[in-house]
């Protein structure tokens, strides 16, 4: 579907800052000669010798260059060329004209919003390629000078100092020209990015799909960046043409119609290359999609890493990128191996022309004198025509793989939206929420998810919805915020909406933000929800209050932490609607006790608010104003809690959900609320303490930015991945083809010294002939030497790039748990995508590369996020978050570009005075030195601005390519984990007897925090059954975390079967291991594939398991059945569904020892019935250690092991706790 215009509306305001307060750029009050010559900057430069630089150095960017004014400039030109292209479709369907769906263009709508700056680089350029040729012809006339003046005469200063203005004038407008474009093209990837940014905010579900996150960003880091680098070029395309047809009309005046003779060498190679160019975009295309995979998998793999290490995955995920990535080295060496063809071509052909030219004009006549003129002046032209030719087919080369990414683009932004009309939301009825005859899909095609909805809601009614694993619950909620497409029948909705999602999402910033979400501060309120969400004692707990930063999706803080503070953003936003989907699963039953009474119940916060509460906790059913009941898609029942026990008194037709045990216990629960005294409520005044979360508390890491000259160790740890062999070869080739070309050209000068030596006629033509012929020679000698040094240097930075990239991984993947913790996905994935003056620039481009993990991050969470910010409405506050991070990279590059400018500025200046002072020193020395001499010294003073410019450009690209490595190599000296496999290896068949002992056992997250778990001392027996509970932060994940050295110990030991878990490797214990996690975690691929990674077994084994979690029914109603297509993150399943599947993970790896972390907090009571009987007759000999909010889930448990502040307190039957009346039996 294309997008409707008036969904790229919306102002851009800016929430905070302003280039007022910032350091503004003194660009635009400089004076003329300041501009041209950056002069201005000298002031950063300046500094960054004195001092390493930091982001507030640098100055800020003008208004015209920043997100702020680029990205609704372009929009604006976009909606135009939407309703555009409607109209042209309009127009052909009136003529029933037949044509494929034209998408609109993405390359008009950048050429409208940028045509005016475009057409003003594109002047710069001509009036600095007409200045180029001009060098020449002044030269000429400096040799012709030199060869027939006999005395001393101003002609020749005049010459010289023409010649100086000349390339002076050419250096302040090339570099102009660079300044501008660079600019430019910043812009164009800017507008571009924001774009689709703010186009995946609107992405349906389908297109959700479609589009993975991985290939979203791909498309803003690669393909964007592709059009990117064609606006660098793009001048190129006209410019190149136009510099080899002055070059030829200036040859033909030298050497006549000989000239066609490299026309026609020209004509022949060019579309050769062309060939070439289009074989290397069907490999880019190829790679391109490798490229997708890649970012996808990797990010899937950080999102992911707690479970690749707890079940010893890494070596398999990490032979699966690696595979990717060797697929887009293969793309990538064929197309290197035809890029070097190109650039054979490319070299060779100024030699072959200039070859062809001189044999044709030698035989057109025979007469025909190579003197000093012809030779220099000819060989500055052909040098000029060097630099087109070799451009020319790079930036076709680079329009190709624009033309694929536009595609991409194109085709992404032409996917499905939310369509508007799926909710009504100006409803004015007697009713907060209403469905009528609605049925809702999660694509327009596909079948029917809910069916014939017929619901009143009233408002300030607290409604539950209840049902079986994938019944309808969740997406019943996704229904009513819009993101389900309706099929048929109205759903309308009254007032604004705040939503907690089932798997709670969490901001990377400060714990305040993640709760005010862009409200404003209301002191008194704030501390009341803060009390209502009982998050108070966990702030006493945190670095820094409210204030400490929350990780990358909430790593920092535990699972019940996460849902309470996502609770509190909703309570906060003071909607009319909430939405809570099941947000009491993942906190114990004391505090979910205090976040119904004192948030959700009559009595709470939202008492006045319509509550809609996906619940699996069917205790509090009686306290509800209505009770949905979903089974397969429909409404079963509806009514009040007393309404549905009347209408079925044996329950029958509620079996699915609630059983005559759970009514027992909901009505003995409801007495407890009634008459329980006191000493429980104590629990809630008792004074703070620590907990897993002061253990936890890891304070996210900003991105470390070196500073001073990039250590030679990282150069040489980059020579050693490219091969001694290919550095050695690599030095050998482009010496030896430097000193053919000096060759070439001194073999010239000495050939017209003879020549205008020579006066017997008979003499010349030998030396003619003989002259030719060794030209030739060296000339093929020169293209062996390029292509074989073109070929060392692909094999070699091929390798190196297969070499570091295996290393990045295989040391991130070896990286301990809390790294991942304390730095965001787009710090690790950044790294995985790429002396007066260098100490500056460098700083600069490390900041400008450190400014980037932001923008990726940033976006990779509101993708992750976009449900919930659509819900509450907070896409425009979004996007403009997303324009504030995109400008801080911004500075940095506007900074860098500039930088580069006042450099090229200088090194000109210095190549030009050389030209200067080489004329200047042959008008000087009149007759006593030959023309030809004259000639070949300015030649090389003219090469000498570019040579300099050059050297120093690769010293550039070498240091930044060296701050790349050097960001890589930054994760080879953290600390790791423990080796994966060490030489002591327990026995094959350890652990068989399952006894699991903690003496003093004792654990810290990092050494400067406080104990997570102190001095644990238990022992389990063989095949024994051992519940654990606590409130929320009592250290009980923390305990798994330690059986699996996912958290290493502090003090103490873990014995296991008679083996110190702490003196194998870590594969061979986390093998050996078995755990169901609290989050259920599914990578995108097939179901067979997340079932059974490793492929082990066989169909039969794992139908078996989909049937004993109760999933194989569900399976089988799939098309493709085990085959069926989980997509990222497992989205298009229920979590109660991802809870299963993993439960059918553990049944497939069955171990000796299991331990379930809240593994069904998120399916029914009774499904959880049928998956504890499962596990209590499939594990029935082994130990199991069963984590639980549920205290229905351990009851039965031969003991239970109750923890406090992260020690133990109570650890007996759990008839004996309850008859103690200690804190099991407050709990329960």
């Amino acid at each position: 579907m294309l997008c409707s215009p008036q969904n790229w509306g919306g102002s851009y305001q800016r929430v905070r800052g302003g280039l007022d307060a910032q350091k503004c750029s003194p660009e635009k009050s400089a004076s003329f000669f300041s501009k041209v010559t950056y002069s201005w900057f000298s002031r950063v430069i300046t500094l960054g010798y004195k001092r390493p630089l930091e982001r507030e150095d640098l100055f800020e960017l003008n208004e015209s260059d920043s997100s702020y004014t680029v990205c609704p400039t372009f929009e604006k030109q976009w909606r135009k060329e939407v309703l555009r292209n409607q109209e042209r479709q309009k127009v052909k369907a009136s003529f029933y004209i037949e044509a494929h769906t034209k998408k609109p263009s993405l390359l008009y709508a950048l050429w409208n919003t940028f045509k005016s700056v475009l057409i003003q680089v594109a002047l710069f350029k001509v009036f600095a390629d007409i200045l180029s040729f001009t060098s020449p012809l002044i030269m000429k006339q400096m040799i012709i000078f030199c060869e027939h003046s006999s005395d001393f005469g101003w002609n020749g200063y005049g010459y010289a100092m023409a010649l100086f203005v000349v390339v002076f004038l050419q250096t302040l407008i090339l570099q102009r020209y660079q300044c501008f474009n660079m600019l430019t093209s910043a812009k164009v990837k800017t507008a571009v990015n924001g774009l689709i940014y703010k186009k995946a905010l609107l992405l349906s579900n389908v297109s959700r799909q479609k589009f993975s996150t991985g290939e979203i960003i791909n498309l803003m880091s690669a393909d964007a960046q592709q059009l990117m680098d064609l606006t660098a070029n793009l001048n190129l395309l006209w410019s190149a043409p136009f510099q080899i047809l002055m070059a030829i009309y200036l040859l033909w005046q030298e050497l006549g119609p000989a000239v066609l003779a490299g026309v026609a060498v020209l004509v022949f190679v060019i579309p050769i290359n062309a060939l070439a160019a289009t074989k290397i975009k069907k490999l880019k295309k190829s790679q391109r999609k490798n490229k997708d995979k890649q970012i996808k998998l990797l990010k899937e793999i950080l999102h992911g890493i707690k479970i690749l290490k707890l079940y010893a995955w890494e070596p398999s995920y990490k032979n699966k990128i690696i595979k990717i990535r060797d697929q887009e080295l293969e793309f990538q060496k064929s197309a290197r191996y035809l890029t070097v063809f190109s650039m054979l071509t490319l070299t060779c052909i100024p030699f072959l022309v200039s070859l062809a030219t001189l044999c044709v004009y030698f035989l057109l006549d025979e007469g025909n004198i190579l003197t000093a003129t012809k030779v220099f002046t000819s060989m500055s032209l052909f040098n000029i025509l060097r630099i087109p030719l070799f451009e020319l087919p790079t930036v076709i080369s680079t329009v190709v793989q624009t033309k694929i990414s536009l595609g991409r683009l194109e085709d992404f932004l032409h996917t499905e939206e939310l369509l508007p009309q799926n909710i009504g939301t100006n409803y004015i009825g007697d009713h907060a929420i209403e469905f009528t005859d609605a049925s809702f899909s999660w694509n327009k095609t596909g079948m029917p998810v809910l069916k014939d909805l017929n619901i009143k809601i009233p408002e300030g009614a607290l409604v539950a919805v209840v049902g079986q694993v994938g019944s309808g619950k969740s997406s019943m909620l996704s229904a009513i915020l819009g993101e389900m497409e309706k099929l048929t029948g109205v759903v309308q909705r009254k007032g604004s909406v705040a939503y907690v999602s089932q798997q709670a999402w969490i901001q990377n910033c400060i714990l305040q933000e993640n709760i005010l979400f862009g409200s404003i501060m209301k002191k008194e309120f704030y501390e009341q929800v803060l009390e209502a969400c009982a998050l108070l004692p966990d702030l006493e707990q945190l670095p820094k209050g409210d204030q400490t930063e929350i990780g990358e999706r909430g790593v920092n803080i535990s699972g019940g932490q996460q849902h309470r503070v996502s609770l509190a953003r909703a309570v906060y936003s003071g909607a009319d609607i909430y939405l809570l989907d099941d947000p009491l699963s993942a906190v114990d039953v004391h505090v979910g006790k205090q976040l119904f009474e004192k948030v959700i119940g009559s009595l709470g916060l939202l008492k006045n608010k319509t509550r809609i509460l996906v619940t699996h906790n069917l205790t509090l059913l009686p306290q509800m104003d209505l009770i949905v009941v979903m089974e397969s898609g429909r409404i079963a029942q509806m009514g009040t809690y007393q309404e549905l026990l009347s209408k079925t008194r044996n329950l029958t037709n509620l079996h699915q959900v609630i059983s005559e045990e759970e009514k027992a216990h909901a009505l003995k629960r409801v007495s407890a609320v009634n008459s329980r005294t006191r000493p429980k409520d104590k629990i809630l005044e008792q004074k703070p303490r620590p907990s897993l979360d002061q253990g936890k508390q890891l304070s996210m890491k900003k991105e470390k930015i070196p500073v001073g000259g990039v250590k030679f160790s990282i150069i040489l740890q980059y020579l050693q991945a490219f091969g001694w062999l290919w550095v050695w070869l690599t030095m050998v080739t482009y010496l030896g083809q430097n000193l053919v070309g000096i060759g070439q050209n001194l073999w010239l000068s000495a050939w017209a010294k003879e020549a205008k030596n020579t006066n017997d006629f008979t003499e010349w033509k030998q030396i003619r002939s003989n002259k030719l012929n060794i030209y030739g020679i060296l000339g093929l000698i020169k293209g062996l030497f390029v292509c074989s040094g073109a070929y060392v240097i692909t094999r070699g930075s091929l390798a190196a790039s297969r070499t570091i990239y295996v290393q990045l991984l295989n040391n991130v993947l070896h990286l301990p748990i809390q790294f991942f913790e304390t730095n965001s996905t787009g710090q690790i994935i950044s790294r995985f995508t790429k002396r007066y003056y260098v100490a500056s620039s460098r700083q600069i481009r490390r900041l400008t590369g450190a400014s980037r993990s932001p923008v990726i991050s940033h976006f990779s969470e509101t993708l992750s996020g976009v449900s919930t910010i659509r819900a509450f409405g907070h896409q425009q506050r979004f996007i403009q978050q997303y324009k504030e991070v995109v400008n801080e990279n911004l500075v940095c590059f506007y900074n860098n570009v500039i930088s580069n400018r006042w450099l090229s500025v200088r090194l000109e200046f210095l190549g030009n005075l050389m030209v200067l002072f080489a004329a200047l020193l042959a008008v000087l020395a009149g007759n006593s030195i030959d023309s030809a001499t004259v000639g070949l010294s300015i030649s090389y003073a003219l090469n000498i601005t570019h040579s300099l410019n050059f050297w120093v450009k690769k010293a550039c690209e070498i240091e930044t390519n060296a701050v790349a490595v050097e960001r890589v190599c930054e994760y080879e000296n953290m600390d790791k984990e423990a080796p994966w496999i060490m030489s002591r290896r327990p026995p094959l068949q350890w652990p068989n007897k399952g006894v699991v002992e903690f003496i003093n056992y004792q654990a810290r997250y990092r050494d400067e925090l406080g104990l997570a778990l102190q001095d644990i001392t238990f022992q389990t027996h063989g095949e024994e059954k051992i519940g654990i509970v606590g409130r929320t932060g009592a250290g009980k994940s923390t305990l798994s975390n330690c059986l699996f050295r996912i958290v290493e110990r502090a003090g103490g030991k873990i014995i296991i079967d008679g083996i110190d878990i702490s003196t194998i490797g870590l594969h061979d214990l986390r093998g050996k291991l078995n755990i169901i996690p609290q989050h259920p975690v599914l990578f995108s691929g097939t179901l067979q594939m997340n079932l059974d990674p490793l492929n082990k077994y066989s169909d039969s084994k794992l139908w078996e398991a989909l049937e004993l979690c109760h999933l194989k029914e569900f399976v089988q109603s799939l098309p493709e059945k085990l085959r069926h297509e989980i997509s990222e993150g497992g989205e298009n399943l229920s979590m109660g569904q991802r809870q299963l599947v993993c439960l059918a993970r553990a049944l497939l790896r069955k171990t000796k020892i299991l331990i379930l972390d809240e593994a069904t907090a998120s399916i029914d009571f009774e499904t959880d019935k049928l998956v504890q009987t499962t596990i209590r007759k499939e594990f029935s000999d082994c130990t199991i250690l069963t984590i639980a909010h549920r205290l229905q889930s351990i009851i039965d448990s031969d003991r239970v092991l109750v923890l406090d502040s992260g020690s133990i307190v109570e650890f007996e039957a759990p008839q004996n706790l309850i008859r103690q009346k200690g804190l099991f039996y407050e709990m329960t």
